[in-house]
């Protein structure tokens, strides 16, 4: 990529590249700790609703105190935009915070690197329109796993191969679906005390358990790459690294997939509960299809796990490492002008759906919380249903009852007073 020597040779002209980051949790605080060691990579400013906590973030990955003078901190996002800056890192992981914020710095003609897949998967493709029309990048956020996904269809494609199937791990069983952040911690094995001295926020963490934030990446890598979802939501196949492209081919090649080209996220965990054997709950894969039955008996010859056809072949990467490789897109933005994967096409919508029977007059509570689920479906159905999004699920009242398993629809909640930003944008989508 030569990624490295180009920002080498930035630091030689002492022109380093500057970054404004918005949001300092564990993805920012992962890509703080790195900045040090990366030669023509400054971050000249920080923007976090609490900005001592963001100074005491920055000593605990290791950085100096001269560092952090050197270092401006604001409360509100659009004050670090508005730095002498060229990139901006939203990770903030709030929907519309971070459409907010990515306007903002595209019409200040900074490069957008979006850690906020939850904003992206809302409206990406507008974004991704309007920084199009400025001249500068929105990027998917290297290191998170829809990015890496991207990049490996990327490359199968440009290999010549066709992509059917590709996506990520979780840990995953039916009954997580209605787990909330009462209850999250026994499910990682922790104590709700140990969980927060490890400054881990249970919503966040039920996002990830009870199948939201795999719905919304499986959207965020169809928006980007062209792939499918299933129109009724991810299946997650119990699934190992040796069984990928057995399992992930199409019905009427023996496989579980309803056709080529599709995302699936597969479980580390059995039905029953017991672990899958040699399973890829941190890492992702893509699943080839051999153009040739010489390409075919290639895929043999090297050692690629195949189906018993040797025409499917599955090539994995164990692990992600999410804010410790966040630099990759920044300096790709900044130096080469190209994204680490990008939305393309409003293909994918990530639905609202009842985790218990939910009465009127409850207030929706998002992402992880007690209320709602998200399911992935396509923009095209998500559209015909009027269903709210997840990303939009957040303090609105519903005006009727909704059954548990259902999806929550527009006629279902009060409409704002006033809409949002996040929601103009969603109107301008047209479905793929």
């Amino acid at each position: 990529m030569n990624l490295h020597a180009l920002a080498a040779a930035r630091a030689a002209q002492s022109r380093p590249v500057r970054v404004a980051l918005v949001g300092a949790g564990k993805f920012g605080a992962m890509f703080l700790a790195q900045v040090p060691t990366i030669p023509g990579l400054e971050v000249a400013a920080i923007a976090d609703l609490d900005p001592e906590r963001a100074r005491a973030t920055c000593r605990a990955v290791g950085w100096d105190e001269g560092r952090i003078a050197a270092t401006r901190f604001h409360e509100d996002g659009r004050a670090a935009i508005a730095e002498d800056v060229e990139v901006v890192i939203e990770a903030t992981g709030a929907p519309e915070a971070g459409v907010i914020h990515a306007l903002a710095a595209i019409e200040a003609r900074r490069h957008v690197v979006m850690v906020n897949v939850e904003a992206d998967v809302l409206v990406g493709p507008a974004l991704a329109e309007r920084a199009r029309e400025a001249g500068v990048v929105y990027s998917m956020a290297y290191g998170d796993q829809p990015a890496l996904v991207c990049e490996m269809v990327d490359w199968a494609r440009a290999a010549g191969f066709s992509v059917a199937a590709a996506g990520k791990g979780t840990k995953y069983l039916p009954a997580y679906h209605g787990v909330t952040p009462d209850d999250v911690w026994t499910h990682y094995g922790l104590t709700p005390e140990a969980a927060a001295a490890a400054g881990m926020n249970p919503k966040m963490f039920n996002s990830f358990l009870d199948g939201t934030k795999s719905a919304i990446e499986a959207a965020a890598i169809a928006n980007a790459t062209g792939l499918a979802v299933p129109e009724d939501g991810l299946a997650f196949p119990p699934c190992g690294v040796d069984d990928l492209a057995h399992v992930l081919r199409p019905r009427d090649a023996g496989g579980l997939l309803e056709r080529d080209g599709m995302v699936e996220v597969i479980s580390s965990l059995e039905r029953d509960g017991r672990p899958v054997f040699r399973d890829l709950r941190w890492g992702v894969y893509v699943v080839l299809k051999a153009p040739t039955a010489y390409a075919a008996a290639c895929f043999r010859q090297y050692g690629l796990p195949t189906d018993q056809s040797g025409t499917y072949a599955a090539m994995y990467k164990p692990f992600h490492l999410i804010g410790l490789e966040l630099s990759i897109s920044v300096l790709s933005a900044a130096l080469r002008g190209e994204p680490t994967g990008t939305t393309r096409a409003f293909a994918a919508d990530v639905v609202a759906v009842a985790k218990r029977d939910l009465a009127a007059g409850e207030t929706l509570d998002g992402e992880g919380g007690w209320t709602v689920w998200g399911r992935v479906t396509t923009a095209a159905a998500s559209r015909a249903a009027g269903a709210v999004p997840i990303g939009l699920a957040h303090g609105v009242r519903l005006v009727r009852p909704v059954a548990a398993g259902a999806v929550v629809t527009q006629a279902d909640v009060a409409p704002r007073a006033r809409p949002s930003e996040a929601e103009r944008l969603r109107e301008t989508l047209v479905p793929a």
